[in-house]
């Protein structure tokens, strides 16, 4: 789905996202659907402020893998030079309080995601920052004899 780079753009996508997970059977107020509601809301976030070339769109892909336990969020933008760096540490930026208002996004995404990065546009300039989260990864694992 392609949205104008505008917060405006960032908040259809982050509700669309929200719809799809629901009907997708992560139901509205579960753990899994609102960390990766918070996935796509920082990540279309960071290509309207970071990414943004005017008169280009931002595009959001939100998919499952094949074996259905991952869930897979792409956003890509049209700007090549910005790119993403990983949080040092765990701590959010500004200390322990945390009050900014910017800069926690990839510290939140690196934080709920089970793995995330980011890779070169393949049709056009920009990037794409992709993240996963496996909402049943926890369950799996308990559920499997030793």
């Amino acid at each position: 789905m392609c949205f104008t780079s505008t917060p405006r753009g960032a908040r259809l996508a982050r509700r669309l996202a929200a719809v799809r997970l629901n009907a997708w059977g992560m139901p509205y107020g579960t753990d899994a659907h609102d960390s990766i509601v918070l996935i796509v809301a920082e990540l279309t976030a960071n290509a309207v402020r970071h990414g943004h070339v005017p008169g280009r769109d931002f595009r959001l892909r939100l998919h499952t893998a094949p074996d259905g336990r991952t869930v897979r969020v792409e956003v890509t933008d049209t700007r090549a030079e910005r790119q993403p760096r990983r949080p040092r540490g765990p701590a959010l930026p500004g200390g322990a309080a945390g009050e900014e208002e910017a800069g926690r996004g990839l510290v939140l995404v690196s934080h709920l995601a089970t793995r995330w990065g980011w890779h070169p546009r393949p049709d056009g300039p920009g990037k794409t920052v992709w993240a996963e989260y496996e909402p049943f990864s926890e369950l799996s694992s308990a559920n499997q004899l030793p």
